[in-house]
C-alpha cells in the first residue's frame, strides 16, 4: 500500500509492524510521533486521509505488552482507501497526544477513550468523561474492571440515581393532544391512522 511505503520512507524508526486484517490494511507505530504520522497521512496530496472514521482503543492485558493500542480508522474518500493506524501505549504512562489539531472531530472520539479506558491525550482542549459521571471510579472497558459490584454500589450518587428512574417510570410519557386537533398514531400493522384526540 501506498501510504505504508511512504511512513516507511519518512518514518523509518517510528514503524513496529505493518499487515492487514480482514482485508484492511495496518500500521503499529510509536506514540511518540503520532501527530506528525497522522497529519502526514491527512495532508500528503497523494494520500489524503482526510476522515477519522473512528478512534478507539484495545486494552491486551495479559496478552501483549504494552497493555494497550490507541486505534485510528482513516479513510481517503477521494482514494477510497481505509488504512487502521494504531499506536502503542503502556500501562505505566497511559498517555499519548492529542489529533484534535488534525482532525476536530477527534474531540469525543479521544473524550470517550479517556472515559472507557484511562489513557490521557496530551493538550485536549477539554478532557472529562464523555459516557461516565465525572465522580465515577475506575474506566468500564479495561479487562480488569470489576464487572459487579456485590451489596451497594461505590458509586456515591448510586441512590440519587435510582430515585429518579422510580420517578421517570411513574411518568406518563403519553402526548395529550388539545380537543379538536388531530393526532396521527402508528398502527401496530405500520401504517399511520388519524384518530380525533380526546381531552383529558
Amino acid at each position: 500500500m501506498l501510504a505504508i511505503e511512504m511512513l516507511k520512507e519518512n518514518f523509518p524508526d517510528e514503524i513496529i509492524e505493518e499487515g492487514e486484517s480482514a482485508g484492511q490494511p495496518y500500521v503499529v507505530v510509536k506514540k511518540e510521533k503520532i501527530v506528525e504520522i497522522l497529519k502526514f497521512l491527512h495532508e500528503k496530496p497523494e494520500l489524503l486521509f482526510d476522515h477519522l472514521a473512528d478512534l478507539t482503543a484495545v486494552d491486551w492485558l495479559g496478552k501483549k505488552t504494552p497493555r494497550f493500542e490507541v486505534v485510528y480508522n482513516l479513510f481517503s474518500i477521494r482514494n477510497r482507501e481505509l488504512l487502521r493506524v494504531k499506536a502503542q501505549v503502556s500501562e505505566e504512562d497511559p498517555r499519548i497526544d492529542s489529533v484534535t489539531s488534525v482532525w476536530k472531530v477527534a474531540n469525543w472520539f479521544e473524550r470517550e477513550v479517556y472515559d472507557m479506558f484511562g489513557i490521557i491525550f496530551n493538550g485536549h482542549p477539554d478532557l472529562r468523561r464523555l459516557i461516565m459521571p465525572e465522580n465515577w471510579q475506575g474506566h468500564p472497558l479495561r479487562k480488569d474492571h470489576p464487572l459487579a459490584v456485590e451489596g451497594e454500589s461505590e458509586w456515591q450518587d448510586y441512590k440519587e440515581l435510582k430515585e429518579r428512574v422510580r420517578e421517570f417510570a411513574q411518568y406518563d410519557w403519553y402526548h395529550r393532544i388539545p380537543q379538536g386537533q388531530k393526532d396521527v398514531t402508528e398502527s401496530p400493522a405500520g401504517e399511520q391512522e388519524e384518530t380525533n384526540a380526546t381531552s383529558a
